[in-house]
């Protein structure tokens, strides 16, 4: 994830828009945070690993309480971008990014 931050803060700043905070902690009472946030912008992005080799996310438990904490934060207002570790190498990440900023009115 570390190496991620780097590189989405170094895009960020090429393209003109606000760095991404990492772990950011979004919800008022429960402990839930997000792979990456624009906390003005309120712009997501959570990798999703493991979805190949039956990972956290892939089990039912797992599952279902991610559909909570996204339900959530949909309910709060963000967009949240579910990223896996392909569409990152992919660099789909940032094709989603732009169009998020731009419903946002972001650059």
């Amino acid at each position: 994830m570390n190496l991620l931050a780097h590189v989405l803060s170094s895009w960020c700043r090429t393209e003109g828009y606000p760095e991404p905070e990492p772990e950011f902690l979004f919800h008022p009472s429960r402990l839930w945070r997000f792979d990456l946030a624009w906390k003005e912008e309120m712009i997501a992005l959570e990798i999703e690993g493991g979805t190949r080799q039956g990972g956290r996310h892939t089990r039912h438990k797992g599952y279902s309480e991610d559909a909570i904490k996204y339900s959530e934060a949909a309910l709060l207002g963000w967009c949240v971008l579910r990223c896996t570790s392909e569409q990152i190498a992919e660099g789909r990440h940032f094709v989603y990014l732009e169009r998020a900023f731009a419903m946002r009115g972001g650059k």
